[in-house]
């Protein structure tokens, strides 16, 4: 029996994850987010504390700058959120939630605490947190420079062919 690549299972869970999110979200009216923006709603109300910019975005869900601005751009046209400009850099725009984002974010956030903890239906604190080490661990091998010099295969920088 051929083993299915680690990728794939990590990829169908993200999936799984997305398209449940985005059920969930969208039972709620036209006037809800979508999976995605459901989750940065998340994120800046975790991060009301701290000025947070698109990069910190990109960051923390690794997307593109496209990709980002894309979402952003679309939060900010459904009234989400607000770009405000801070003091020390005309170039940068904070992000801000809206009074309608913030009406919104208990329920978000409600949805994801309750995907997550179904996905974790089972398991052991112990294996929760062998689970996150591993994430952890393969995040920063992916973060660490591959580099694909082939369609048929990728290999570490450095290593010869």
């Amino acid at each position: 029996m051929i083993k299915k690549s680690i990728l794939y299972e990590v990829k169908a869970l993200s999936n799984l994850i997305g398209s449940q999110t985005e059920r969930v979200l969208a039972e709620g009216g036209e006037d809800n987010p979508t999976g995605m923006q459901g989750f940065i709603i998340g994120y800046l109300g975790d991060s009301k504390d701290k000025d947070v910019f698109q990069r910190d975005v990109e960051s923390e869900f690794q997307i593109s700058r496209a990709t980002a601005t894309s979402i952003l751009q679309r939060m900010e046209k459904n009234g989400f959120i607000e770009r405000h400009s801070v003091d020390f850099d005309a170039r940068l725009k904070k992000l801000v939630l809206t009074p309608k984002a913030n009406r919104s974010y208990e329920s978000v956030m409600r949805i994801i605490r309750g995907i997550d903890e179904k996905a974790l239906e089972g398991l052991t604190e112990v294996e929760i947190e062998v689970f996150r080490t591993v994430l952890r661990k393969m995040q920063i091998n992916l973060e660490q420079g591959e580099v694909c010099r082939r369609q048929a295969f990728c290999v570490s920088e450095g290593q010869e062919d």
